[in-house]
């Protein structure tokens, strides 16, 4: 059996246990799945992606330990570059052969069951690189997407090298959203809108009692940016919602 590590936020520890990991991440050859890295010899780069990744989840991460099968078909590759099509084994031979392992990820193309899930542990949230490996000492690049709002001196970085690309208008969103059919959809709309400082939160109330968790689970995320008493009533609700008792009461 192969070993790897899936990083996620400490919210989705019990979701995690009771039904496993979602495949809603997209693969970069396409198809949607897992991401996560072998377990290595050195506990760094084992949880390289621990201090990226902090930059894209509000609260705090956990590691989730994986065992999937030799045969498992996977990908692997650095971030950005196209990846390889390979087994489990396969991917963390690879890994471990490199000199330099940092931003290397491994795709597997499907959700993990439970039975594949082998401990949720608790990790250090500093550990890693930012950015990209080696970004110590070169010039940040101040797109939305590698800086985005309310990150820790991102103000200062942006009035030093200002990126022109204004962000999508809230009525454009607010548009795509309502025509969204499927849950994956409307969770790309709404890391979209929590990407800057809202308002208007009682436009979202619908979906909380959408039947996916993970559509719940992201906006209860994302109204962190929104301001005003409805955003706070909302999230309260949610957290309601999917609190132990509530699942107690639906069996």
């Amino acid at each position: 059996m192969a070993e790897f590590v899936h990083i996620t936020g400490t919210r989705s520890t019990r979701r995690i246990q009771r039904s496993g990991i979602s495949a809603r991440s997209h693969g970069r050859a396409g198809g949607r799945g897992v991401y996560c890295m072998p377990v290595l010899p050195s506990f760094t780069l084992t949880y390289q992606w621990v201090r990226e990744l902090r930059r894209w989840h509000s609260g705090v991460l956990v590691a989730v330990h994986l065992r999937l099968p030799d045969d498992q078909p996977v990908t692997v590759g650095r971030y950005g570059a196209p990846p390889r099509q390979v087994t489990a084994a396969q991917a963390v031979a690879v890994v471990r052969e490199l000199d330099d392992p940092r931003g290397y990820e491994v795709f597997v193309p499907r959700a993990i069951t439970t039975a594949e899930v082998r401990q949720v542990r608790d990790i250090p949230q500093g550990v890693g690189w930012r950015y990209l490996p080696a970004a110590h000492g070169r010039r940040p690049c101040p797109c939305p997407a590698c800086l985005p709002r309310g990150a820790y001196k991102v103000a200062r970085l942006r009035r030093r090298f200002p990126y022109d690309a204004p962000p999508r208008p809230k009525s454009e969103l607010m548009t795509w959203l309502r025509t969204a059919t499927t849950a994956d959809e409307i969770i790309d709309v709404l890391y979209e809108l929590g990407r800057g400082r809202r308002g208007g939160a009682e436009e979202l109330a619908y979906l909380a009692d959408h039947p996916d968790p993970d559509v719940r689970d992201t906006l209860e995320s994302i109204l962190r940016a929104y301001r005003g008493r409805n955003a706070r009533r909302l999230r309260e609700r949610l957290a309601a919602s999917d609190s132990p008792a509530s699942d107690l009461d639906s069996h």
